[in-house]
């Protein structure tokens, strides 16, 4: 059989092993694996490199429409492909309006027209406003719906995203449970974490040490156990976001073995960052929940390990660097991680921690690619989308404000030693960034909508 691209001599992590073989793709798909393959339209010598499942991010804030300014479709998703992440679950909010009907996914839609390099599944909003219109959501075909137990949004700006009360909490889930869609929260504890933010700014306590201190673990918890018991009475499944804690990560686990339907993320900024570290980088560090000390990273890492994390995302969330400007209590909080989830994780778990290939891969991949159904993604297996990054191991570089394809060219991680570089992104067996001829002709990236897996 001739193939459309034969992928050949690379170490491909399967989904139980990392072979050193060959890999075919026809129609955008992957049509066999082994040894002897031969016959195809183009070949790709992947020797030296590990061919991996391309990322699937769940977590990325895409400001477009209303805050192209932030982040946009065309910057966001060519920063993706370069970062080797082939698939990104795109959050409802920082856009506006922010993604809560039918009316506002549509212009979604519209804005990112020819812009998408990446493929991009959608999630919808639950907020206190729109308990009347999940379901058009629900039939345009999102992945999931993302809310916020926190304080959110800009009380000045009408179509700007919303936290909910657990009374509106509590009736969204309980609605989209009988959609069978999965609930993303942002869980820390609203009137804490503000009250003791208030006080930080009048008493003049505005270092990265005094924000860490103004959202405490235990902030994250509460609202973990709070969600938790809420979802559970609702028989609503939940996926708790961007865990920064050991703690918090126990308390989903411990939902877990007694039989509730739970599963979490965290990023690459807890696992690579410290306090001090913030201290040192300033406001570009600064995230919701914070970067925490030593120790905390340290059960962190514990918990990758162990299996108790079950995907890693970037909580891709820029903005304009004015908005940077100023103490750290009182900048916008959001972290530019999107380009390099990929080539950190790979220096810091396998090759600095010795983690195996094939969990790298689910927690990268495989693992999101299950939480939001989507089918054809994750996996190196017949079948499933040709979805491929190239990870060039051993081969440090510096991070510099060039390197990245943002909107704004700005990141904590610049100036880092980075280990490992991603040398080439594939999409549906199309090759979409090469780290020496750059990017594709087009943007080839689609929407992904629950209805047509």
């Amino acid at each position: 059989m001739s193939y459309d691209l034969i992928i050949k001599n690379g170490t491909v992590i399967l989904e139980h092993d990392a072979v050193m073989t060959n890999i075919a793709v026809k129609d955008g798909v992957i049509a066999a694996i082994g040894d002897d393959l031969n016959d195809a339209k183009t070949i790709i010598d992947a020797s030296g490199l590990v061919v991996s499942p391309g990322m699937v991010d769940p977590h990325t804030h895409i400001s477009e429409p209303g805050r192209t300014h932030w982040e946009g479709y065309e910057t966001g998703t060519r920063a993706a492909a370069k970062g080797g992440i082939t698939t990104i679950v795109e959050m409802p909010l920082n856009q506006l309006p922010a993604t809560v009907d039918r009316a506002s996914i549509e212009m979604k839609f519209d804005a990112a027209a020819g812009k998408l390099t990446v493929d991009a599944a959608q999630l919808g909003g639950l907020v206190s406003y729109n308990l009347d219109r999940l379901h058009e959501l629900d039939e345009v075909g999102v992945v999931g719906f993302k809310c916020f137990v926190a304080t959110c949004g800009d009380r000045g700006v009408d179509n700007d995203f919303r936290d909910v009360n657990d009374y509106q909490f509590y009736k969204g889930v309980q609605q989209l449970a009988g959609m069978d869609q999965v609930v993303l929260v942002h869980c820390e504890n609203a009137l804490i974490c503000d009250g003791l933010g208030d006080e930080a700014k009048a008493e003049g306590r505005v270092t990265a040490h005094d924000y860490v201190a103004s959202r405490p673990v235990f902030t994250e918890v509460e609202a973990i156990r709070r969600v938790l018991l809420l979802a559970k009475e609702a028989g609503c499944r939940i996926h708790i976001c961007h865990i920064s804690s050991p703690e918090g990560v126990a308390e989903v686990t411990r939902a877990r073995r007694a039989g509730q339907d739970v599963t979490c993320e965290s990023c690459p900024h807890y696992f690579a960052l410290t306090t001090a570290q913030f201290e040192e980088i300033g406001t570009l560090a600064k995230c919701s929940p914070p970067i925490r000390d030593e120790a905390n990273q340290r059960g962190m890492w514990e918990k990758l390990f162990q299996g108790e994390i079950d995907c890693l995302g970037s909580d891709h969330s820029p903005c304009p660097p004015e908005m940077k400007e100023g103490n750290i209590l009182q900048a916008w909080g959001g972290i530019a991680g999107l380009q390099n989830c990929v080539d950190l994780m790979f220096d810091e778990a396998v090759q600095k921690r010795g983690m195996s290939l094939p969990q790298f891969a689910r927690l990268m991949a495989t693992n999101a690619a299950d939480i939001f159904g989507l089918k054809h993604k994750g996996r190196i297996a017949l079948g499933k989308d040709a979805d491929f990054v190239f990870i060039q191991p051993d081969s440090a570089y510096v991070l510099k404000n060039d390197d990245l394809e943002y909107r704004h060219r700005v990141s904590p991680y610049v100036g880092r030693t980075i280990g490992a570089r991603i040398h080439k992104t594939i999409l549906r067996g199309e090759v979409i960034y090469d780290i020496e001829r750059g990017f594709g002709a087009k943007p080839t990236g689609k929407f992904i909508l629950k209805h047509q897996q």
